[in-house]
């Protein structure tokens, strides 16, 4: 089992140099011009070529080999419970495995898949901040995971939502696997929860889980979440009329995920395109789930959206990183002065037909991840779950 991570013990500068192409996870300006990122104490402070940035009193020295780096990607949409183990699937390990997928942050959806998971508020309300300390304490593989997500009930009223906001819940679990599933109520407890900061997420589609139900357009636009949660299904979509129907209705983040319906995400894709709202769309796998733990879904997902999506590689990439980042409001998923130090270091996959990682990636393939960096301390090199990198990046100086 993969437990906490150790942090660094003292001051630490981290250089990353030689890099061949750096993404920023930006849509506006998805390629930065530089080969060099410096990151003090977990941070990023210089990005740039290496003759402008201080290179001096590294502690870690990265060498890219002309590979590709990105911002950790971010699984917006897990269903995590204790630590690195899931009872759907009864794995261990499910999350340093994501790491080897260059996942380096998850949101939960909801810890709804814990045996005897309490219904009843104060209950509900126990397990929520259960969940946010301990994923505050532990980091599997050094991953950071938002957990700590409550699936309402009929009978919150809104001082429920103001103790959770105090002890540090900042989710809510996926709107409709509760007992509330009508728009009326859904929309007073996401109103609540948006007074205190707490976030929301909808359960978009077919049922999923027992006692899950049929969550429609209609329901899906009066609550106004923050989250259309997957929007493609988890896993059965809704009609096309109606996934349009919510694309056009309200300006929220369209999650499409990897359990979900891939006609129903090339669909949505093609909407936020013709309406110039990519920067709504976000990335998820919805696991673990029926279908399995899947390291690599977000990667599947970014190559899916973007050959058979015709999305430039480039801004695919963005719907892992640096959207998530920007509408859940975290500290990482973009190379800016300022934010984590959070990366995951890629080259095309050995013998793809694509001459670039780019292509390779229109073309269908996964990237083969040689790094992932958390916090500025790297976490793994060569990946175990996606196909060998064509060039890897060195450790070359402590």
């Amino acid at each position: 089992m993969a437990h906490a991570a150790p942090q660094a013990a003292g001051p630490t500068k981290l250089l990353i140099r030689n890099i061949g192409l750096l993404l920023s996870g930006a849509l506006e300006k998805p390629i930065l011009d530089a080969d060099t990122i410096v990151a003090v104490n977990g941070r990023i402070t210089a990005i740039g070529k290496a003759k402008d940035v201080d290179t001096e009193g590294a502690t870690t020295v990265v060498d890219a080999m002309g590979t590709t780096v990105a911002p950790g990607l971010i699984d917006s949409h897990v269903h995590p419970v204790a630590g690195d183990w899931t009872p759907r699937q009864n794995q261990i390990g499910w999350i340093d495995s994501f790491l080897h997928g260059g996942v380096t942050t998850m949101i939960s959806a909801g810890e709804v898949h814990m045996p005897g998971r309490p219904r009843d508020v104060v209950g509900l309300k126990a397990m929520a901040i259960f969940a946010q300390r301990s994923f505050w304490t532990l980091r599997p593989g050094g991953v950071k995971v938002h957990a700590g997500a409550p699936v309402i009930e009929c009978e919150m009223v809104e001082e429920d939502f103001k103790e959770l906001a105090a002890a540090g819940v900042k989710l809510l679990g996926e709107v409709g696997l509760g007992g509330v599933k009508d728009g009326a109520t859904a929309r007073k407890m996401v109103g609540w929860a948006r007074k205190y900061g707490i976030q929301s997420t909808i359960h978009t589609g077919g049922p999923s889980i027992p006692g899950s139900g049929l969550i429609g357009a209609d329901v899906v636009l009066e609550a106004d979440t923050d989250v259309i949660g997957h929007i493609n299904g988890g896993h059965t979509a809704l009609p096309d009329e109606e996934i349009r129907c919510i694309c056009e209705g309200c300006k929220r983040g369209l999650e499409l995920v990897h359990n979900g319906n891939e006609r129903s995400a090339l669909y949505t894709l093609r909407i936020a395109r013709d309406m110039g709202d990519l920067n709504r769309v976000i990335l998820g796998t919805d696991s673990p789930a029926g279908s399995g733990v899947q390291p690599l879904g977000i990667l599947r997902m970014v190559s899916m959206l973007s050959s058979l999506g015709d999305v430039p590689a480039e801004l695919a990439f963005c719907f892992a990183t640096g959207n998530t980042a920007r509408m859940r409001e975290l500290d990482c998923g973009l190379i800016e002065v300022g934010r984590s130090a959070d990366f995951v270091i890629m080259d095309k996959a050995q013998h793809s037909a694509g001459k670039t990682i780019l292509d390779s990636v229109q073309l269908g393939d996964l990237p083969g991840i040689g790094m992932t960096i958390i916090d500025g301390i790297v976490r793994t090199t060569r990946s175990r779950n996606t196909p060998p990198a064509t060039r890897v990046p060195e450790i070359v100086g402590h």
